[in-house]
């Protein structure tokens, strides 16, 4: 289990490191495999490059090479996004999650082009991340495998396209070196039981613990155990994300005293009575 790693801030709109020091203990000492850190869930549109940096270098100095690290890098600017991977500081991170460009909506063909020119001068393995409800265009099975077929280096997609005929194609027709990632909470169970390799989680930020046990168990076999977590997890997969994301899973931290519920703008916080219902879940979850 990957973490999708949240950008906690105080009330003054600074990141509070603290916090973020102490969530990233949180996952290490309760299942996350590898921390996944400034994509969408960390609010990275909303943060400078001077903030990237710095929650760069306290995640790896508390980190300290115990996991891997996947550290986003893409954008709807080919051009833009090769220059930032040349110029950025790679020391410590292990690889590159890299999202479908968005708002421009290029096609299947300008799709490859774009990840075989980021590909070719990518410094670390790949992980494509399509999710088209962000983007506004799905890369489709055909493109993703093309491109894991022709660059080694892309070693994985992180698939958020909410479709489990999609994500069979993929596992059917991919090479023997490329993995399919879940983007999607409420999925994991369904794709890991199809041959995924394992999730990118938003919910493991709040519970890595039980989230990663039932991941494991699925690979051990042993579905049924797995099943009453997934299914134990059922109504809070939607309400993590009915205000948006990562405002659920903020709301979910704050009640357990980790972090401030603060988000930047045009984020806002859940609404009380989403974040109500995630208290009382929470309560019965007994976590």
């Amino acid at each position: 289990m990957g973490v999708a790693l949240i950008t906690p801030f105080k009330s003054d709109m600074s990141i509070d490191f603290e916090a973020l020091e102490r969530l990233v203990n949180y996952q290490l000492d309760n299942g996350a495999d590898f921390l996944c850190i400034l994509a969408t869930t960390g609010e990275t549109p909303c943060l400078t490059r001077s903030e990237k940096d710095e929650i760069t270098r306290v995640v790896k100095s508390v980190v300290k090479g115990r996991v891997p690290l996947l550290k986003y890098c893409g954008g709807n600017n080919t051009r833009a996004v090769i220059e930032e991977m040349k110029s950025s500081d790679w020391e410590g991170i292990d690889g590159i999650l890299s999202i479908c460009p968005y708002y421009n909506k290029p096609s299947q063909e300008g799709l490859y082009q774009h990840f075989k020119a980021i590909a070719q001068v990518s410094p670390l393995p790949i992980v494509l991340y399509n999710v088209p409800g962000r983007t506004g265009i799905n890369m489709k099975p055909e493109t993703t495998c093309r491109i894991a077929r022709d660059f080694p280096n892309v070693v994985a997609v992180k698939e958020a396209s909410g479709s489990l005929e999609q994500v069979d194609e993929i596992i059917k027709n991919k090479p023997d070196n490329f993995e399919v990632i879940s983007g999607d909470d409420a999925l994991t169970f369904s794709m890991i039981a199809s041959g995924a390799a394992g999730v990118i989680s938003v919910i493991g930020n709040a519970l890595p613990k039980a989230f990663s046990r039932m991941i494991r168990l699925e690979f051990r076999g042993e579905y049924e155990p797995a099943r009453k977590i997934h299914h134990s997890f059922t109504e809070l997969y939607s309400l993590l994300f009915v205000d948006g994301n990562p405002a659920g899973v903020k709301a979910l931290l704050n009640d357990m005293g980790f972090i401030e519920n603060e988000l930047r703008l045009p984020l806002v916080p859940t609404r009380i009575a989403t974040k109500q219902k995630m208290s009382e879940i929470l309560r019965t979850l007994n976590i």
